[in-house]
């Protein structure tokens, strides 16, 4: 990826132009820039006045996990560290009216470095082990018996 120019030179080609050196084309030419960049910054000074780079703007919408939200998760899952996302979500919903998905809330537990315990002690592991092991033994009983 090609490096931004610095803005002592967009300044040096702007006050060469303001002066009267030359054509936007031939400073372009005699700074080693393109003529495209020339017109470029000589439009942005046109708009805001300025001859440095314009301040960059943040792209996409804003994130609605607000320092509220961050540390309502964050005492939630220091109260009960065994809540699953689910649970934390419903939570976050209730109390600040955010509704977040499942990853999002995911991810803010792992940039807020919060670690929540999964419980897998839950009541249906063990049915469903039983019934894992069950239909394997009936799975074998059948082929035997064709």
């Amino acid at each position: 990826m090609p490096k931004t120019y610095s803005d002592d030179l967009r300044c040096k080609l702007l006050e060469a132009y303001a002066a009267g050196r030359g054509s936007l084309r031939d400073l372009a030419e005699q700074f080693g820039v393109s003529w495209g960049f020339s017109k470029k910054i000589r439009g942005q000074q046109l708009r805001t006045g300025q001859k440095e780079r314009p301040i960059q703007r943040r792209h996409g919408p804003v994130s609605c996990v607000t320092e509220q939200v961050k540390q309502q998760l964050r005492t939630e899952v220091l109260q009960q560290p065994d809540r699953t996302l689910v649970e934390l979500r419903q939570r976050i919903y209730d109390k600040n009216g955010v509704w977040l998905s499942k990853s999002l809330v995911w991810l803010w537990l792992k940039r807020l470095g919060l670690r929540y315990k999964k419980n897998s002690a839950r009541a249906g592991t063990r049915q469903r082990r039983k019934l894992m092991a069950a239909s394997s033994v009936v799975g074998v009983g059948q082929q035997s018996g064709s």
